[in-house]
């Protein structure tokens, strides 16, 4: 019978088998990697990812990998190719086949018609003396001494390289293309990085009344309503052309309190911060964090190269957008 310590020793051993067949992929990136490469990247189509069983899961994401860094990519199940979707590839495509064997039957029937088409193969196999392989113009070897499976047969070792495999060829490819953070975000506005890397302040900014502003001459009290109005923890204080001349906030109103101010009587000139930390409504969000975290502050005036006061952000804006 099974004990938490058997438990434990299975696992360790089944990591360890995986690790040693990651380990013996590095001697594999060699020239028939280079070659691959050079092939996906003179593709003028897209990378077609194809493979039966657990190397179909494999292949799936493998095939996500690339398209979501820069490399146009989509899978194919060879049972389907077969019934109608090999329309899906063309002769400006390159193929990636992925079969431990090197022999899967499935595979192996959509060859002789991706070869008509003159769509490149490169192959991820298990076995570099397979059809498969020898058909290929690069094969990618993910052969494994042994399935973590103690039977030795559920795909465990195998696939983990599989998919190793993948990932090191999708981060050459990226690092060949130049691929940006900002390129990955394209691909991601969905994402908490697409929303850091490509929401801008002037997204989210409170604008035209919603602003919190009051002059300079303003009694303190009056600057307080303000605040309680607008809900952003502050009040901007502009001039009559609206150029940004100070900030109040919630912890400026602490320490002017720790003073004994007369709230009814001090105009707000008198207490306000003036050459505040001001964004520009073209800046990323993320950076409106940044800044709000360096200087440990809520919220920021939003203003424009001349000083005038456009917007404002707070910390909760960040919050409901994600960026955080």
């Amino acid at each position: 019978m099974s004990t938490p310590r058997s438990y434990r020793q299975s696992a360790q051993q089944a990591i360890a088998i995986q690790r040693e067949a990651i380990d013996a992929l590095t001697e594999r990136i060699d020239e028939r990697f280079d070659r691959a490469c050079d092939t996906i990247i003179a593709c003028r189509g897209r990378v077609v990812v194809t493979g039966m069983g657990k190397s179909g899961h494999i292949g799936k994401k493998i095939a996500a990998t690339l398209a979501s860094t820069g490399t146009p990519a989509f899978f194919v199940h060879p049972g389907e190719a077969s019934h109608g979707d090999l329309g899906m590839i063309t002769g400006q495509d390159v193929v990636l086949a992925i079969s431990n064997s090197g022999n899967t039957s499935e595979v192996l029937t959509i060859l002789p018609l991706i070869k008509r088409m003159g769509a490149p193969l490169i192959s991820m196999t298990g076995n570099p003396a397979s059809t498969l392989a020898r058909e290929a113009v690069a094969n990618l070897d993910i052969s494994v001494p042994q399935e973590a499976c103690p039977l030795g047969l559920a795909p465990t070792s195998s696939t983990t390289a599989t998919l190793v495999m993948g990932d090191a060829l999708a981060v050459s490819l990226l690092e060949a293309r130049g691929f940006s953070a900002e390129d990955f975000a394209l691909s991601h506005p969905g994402g908490s990085l697409g929303r850091r890397l490509l929401l801008r302040v002037d997204d989210i900014m409170h604008t035209g009344e919603r602003i919190p502003r009051v002059s300079p001459d303003t009694r303190l009290s009056g600057a307080l309503l303000e605040i309680s109005r607008k809900g952003l923890g502050m009040t901007t204080i502009v001039d009559d052309d609206d150029h940004l001349i100070g900030i109040f906030t919630d912890g400026d109103l602490r320490r002017t309190l720790d003073r004994n101010v007369d709230v009814h009587t001090t105009p707000i000139a008198d207490v306000m911060t003036r050459n505040g930390r001001t964004i520009g409504r073209e800046q990323l969000a993320a950076e409106a964090l940044n800044i709000m975290d360096d200087i440990r502050i809520n919220a920021l005036p939003v203003t424009d190269q001349h000083n005038v006061l456009v917007g404002a952000i707070n910390m909760h804006d960040l919050l409901r957008a994600g960026v955080l």
